[in-house]
Formats: C-alpha cells, structure tokens, sequence
C-alpha cells in the first residue's frame, strides 16, 4: 500500500516537469514531507477546455481518499486511499475513474513500514534516484447533494492511488508499492478518450530494480502531524 508520500516542488516546477498546460489549483500547497490520506495533494489530469474543446494537461488540486460519484456519503473517502491496479478497472467503486479520470500524483519519494502491525514498525523513505515519481491514480468528482448549485465548493475532487505487488528491495520492506507511469506513457494514460483498460494496465510498472533507493527513517514520521524535511533523514537502527 501507500499511506504516505513526500511532495516538496512547488506547482510552477511541477507545472514545467510534467509538461502542464495549466496551473489550476484552489490553493498553492505549502512543501509536505508528510503527505497523508484526508489532504488536497496536487495531481496532473487532462479536462476539455470550456471555450475551445480542446484537451489540456492540468496540475489540479484533489483530496487524497476517493468518493465515488454515486456516493450518498462522502465519508466513504477515508477508506478508499489505495486501489490494487490488478482489480481497480472492474470494482465498483474505481471503475468509472479508471475508465476516464486517470491521473499521475507527482511525488519526490513515499514511506513504506516494515514489521508486523501490532508490534514495532520501522519506517524506510523510498525514493528514486534521480527526478520525481509519477505515481498512477484515479480521480473523481462527487457533487455534495447538500450544497446549492451556485456554491463554488459544491464539487469535491478526490483521488485514489493505485498498488501492485513490491518488487526487488522494496518486497523486503511490504508487499505493496505504488503503481508507476513511466514518461514515456504519460499522454497515454492521461487521455480521457482511451478506454482500452488492457492497454492501459500494460503502461504501468513497478519501480524497475536499482531505480529506487530505500533507507530507514525516524518514527517521528509516524505522526501525521509531524513535518518538515527532517523527516526524509537517514536513520540508524
């Protein structure tokens, strides 16, 4: 699974990395070493513009914690912050988002714990080696029921992070890691318009071994309320 991540570009320098077209957040976020579910993290999604049609790459701003749309409660989103990929195109919960509302989730690294969950765990900081992750997500756009149609906050943009099984080092410290979209693939899996899921599924892949170092850090991270770039700081066990 992923139940952190560390995001520290401001949007500009995400909007250069990934190629946007448009900086459309509600809100500059400030740098989070800590990133957890519940949050508005930025995400990179394609939307039609309103005036000419055409589709542009947009760095928006979604909560971390899927609602579907159907949802009659939005507190459904607590639960649902990670999606197995193998089964996120037929579930439903994730397969409208899958079909047409992929993003990425730009990330400088993610947490993973190692251990048993009743007794001690010990956090490791995952990061690769060079650049940002992209991690594959999907996204949804749920209309509170109980907010008037002239209400600016009557849409809440919500997201979901797809896993699959570790690989390599990473296996060592959980079975699960984020599902990652290489450069190459980011036109693909971002276009509305394909709806080709088996396609879609091949552009994802683990972490290839030896791009991604892992090493152990404080339990400070622990805390959700615990920030800064200390955080990120080596560990001795």
């Amino acid at each position: 699974m992923c139940g952190r991540y560390v995001v520290s570009q401001d949007p500009d320098d995400l909007a250069e990395e990934f190629g946007v077209d448009r900086v459309d957040v509600r809100e500059r976020l400030e740098p989070d070493w800590n990133v957890a579910p519940s949050k508005d993290v930025y995400a990179v999604l394609t939307r039609r513009d309103r005036d000419t049609g055409d589709q542009e790459r947009r760095l928006a701003t979604v909560r971390w914690g899927l609602i579907p749309s159907w949802a009659k409660d939005p507190s459904i989103g607590n639960r649902l912050i990670n999606a197995r990929v193998e089964t996120a195109a037929e579930k439903p919960s994730f397969r409208r988002a899958f079909a047409a509302r992929r993003c990425l989730l730009p990330a400088d690294g993610f947490y993973e714990w190692r251990g048993e969950k009743k007794g001690k765990r010990q956090p490791f900081y995952i990061h690769p080696r060079d650049g940002m992750l992209a991690m594959a997500g999907l996204y949804e756009i749920w209309r509170d029921p109980t907010r008037s149609d002239d209400d600016p906050h009557r849409f809440r943009w919500s997201m979901v992070i797809l896993t699959t099984d570790a690989v390599d080092e990473i296996g060592e410290i959980h079975d699960r890691m984020p599902m990652l979209v290489g450069r190459e693939h980011w036109a693909e899996w971002l276009d509305p318009a394909n709806g080709d899921v088996r396609g879609l599924t091949s552009l994802l892949a683990p972490a290839v071994p030896g791009v991604l170092d892992a090493y152990p850090v404080s339990t400070e991270v622990n805390k959700a309320d615990n920030n800064g770039p200390q955080l990120i700081e080596p560990a001795t066990l």
